[in-house]
């Protein structure tokens, strides 16, 4: 089984820019396309997990937030760089949408999302991390058994930590990430 990164899109992997699908906007965070061209080369795959509350409060619809997908794509291939899949929650308990005012399990904090890309794609999850800018992420990455990294960039307001909500590594950014990723067998050496 493959070890992946799963990494949260809005804030991790592009600026956050709340509710953005126009691919005008979408812009890669600094040092991102060589932190993941890095752990691409590694051998890791990469896999986008997210929430999309916008959905659920209909401010935009599925194909504007799959144009968007297929943008950041397109951009991160042209840096060599391929995204092996794309998860999304389109959930959110203040929904006006109303099959998306739902409980679920694939809105981070739940690892949801992480576990399904696991049996997608046959990956290992005890050998695999989760790479977010807040604690939710934290949390969905380590109920899944993943090692996990907290970007610490400022986006992470309620630092309410708790056993299940404290990152492995807290870094600065991407790059920071992807040096301790690649020089890690497993996330808990």
């Amino acid at each position: 089984m493959r070890k992946a990164v799963f990494l949260d899109k809005d804030g991790t992997v592009v600026h956050n820019f709340p509710y953005n699908v126009d691919p005008s906007k979408i812009e890669l965070t600094a040092g991102c396309a060589e932190a993941l061209l890095r752990l691409h080369q590694a051998g890791h795959p990469l896999i986008v997990i997210s929430n999309q509350p916008g959905l659920a409060k209909g401010l935009f619809s599925l194909q504007d937030l799959q144009r968007a997908e297929r943008f950041l794509a397109r951009l991160l291939a042209s840096f060599g760089i391929p995204i092996r899949a794309f998860y999304y929650c389109p959930h959110h308990p203040e929904a006006v949408v109303p099959r998306s005012r739902t409980a679920c399990t694939c809105r981070k904090p739940a690892p949801g999302l992480i576990e399904q890309a696991a049996r997608e794609h046959g990956l290992d999850l005890a050998g695999s991390w989760m790479i977010g800018d807040i604690l939710n992420d934290v949390e969905a990455g380590r109920r899944a058994g993943c090692g996990t990294i907290l970007i610490d960039n400022g986006n992470e307001t309620e630092w309410v930590r708790s056993p299940i909500r404290t990152p492995d590594y807290v870094v600065p950014g991407l790059i920071e990430a992807a040096e301790i990723i690649c020089r890690s067998n497993t996330p808990r050496e």
